[in-house]
């Protein structure tokens, strides 16, 4: 933090890795943030239901409300609520920053349609124990994809707390020939070998800016991580 510091953005589950902070990972950044008066915080709570493992979910200005009036926290129902092509985003924070966004907003798309808007109600306001039902079997899915993974050579693939995302290392494989002759010299090579040897699309770790890694979303069927998964087993066996 510096001076020149404006905001600090938290995404917590987070997109690409899916890591959550927990309250005393949070409270360690609020105490600093209290003696940063100038610095805003954005926290992107779209993922706060989708957390497992019996993690408790907080969000920064719950953890610290001293922080409340420089807080500005977004949502949407796009990720819980499985309403992505609804286009429902929210936020709640001081009135100046509302203000402020509202006048972009009123000119540039204006709102949200209203059918999406009813919706969105109703999916906040209405029973929520289906999330409970997804969660379960996202945390299936996630124990599967994690477990194949780490069956690859040269793949070692964390357990993440949230969303629906892993992010493995590949840094096992940087350096490795495919059988063309070509070396592996960064993850995008890992994403682009994979995609053209075995029609596995993943992103590669760069684009989020950290490397060597890459993503895998596991918001899809068992069947198709299943085949996803040893299709890149298989293309890592094939390097030398």
């Amino acid at each position: 933090i510096t001076p020149k510091t404006k905001w600090l953005l938290i995404n917590s589950p987070s997109n690409p890795t899916g890591a959550a902070y927990s309250e005393h990972e949070l409270t360690k950044i609020t105490n600093t943030l209290l003696k940063h008066g100038n610095v805003y915080i954005m926290t992107d709570d779209i993922y706060e239901h989708l957390i497992f493992d019996d993690f408790i979910f907080k969000t920064i200005a719950q953890v610290e409300p001293k922080l409340y009036e420089r807080t500005l926290t977004v949502n949407g129902v796009s990720k819980a609520y499985a309403m992505t092509g609804w286009r429902i985003g929210y936020a709640a924070g001081p009135e100046n920053l509302i203000q402020a966004m509202n006048k972009v907003q009123s000119q540039s798309t204006s709102h949200a349609s209203s059918i999406s808007q009813a919706a969105a109600v109703e999916a906040l306001n209405g029973p929520q124990d289906f999330i409970a039902d997804n969660n379960k079997v996202f945390r299936e899915r996630r124990e599967l994809v994690t477990t194949l993974l780490n069956q690859a050579d040269g793949i070692e693939c964390k357990t993440p707390q949230g969303a629906f995302y892993v992010y493995p290392s590949c840094a096992g494989l940087i350096g490795k020939k495919t059988k063309d002759g070509k070396v592996l010299e960064n993850d995008l090579d890992v994403a682009t070998y994979f995609l053209e040897e075995e029609g596995v699309a993943v992103v590669f770790g760069a684009a989020f800016g950290l490397s060597p890694f890459f993503r895998i979303s596991y918001a899809t069927s068992t069947e198709i991580l299943v085949d996803a998964c040893e299709r890149i087993k298989r293309a890592c066996s094939c390097l030398d």
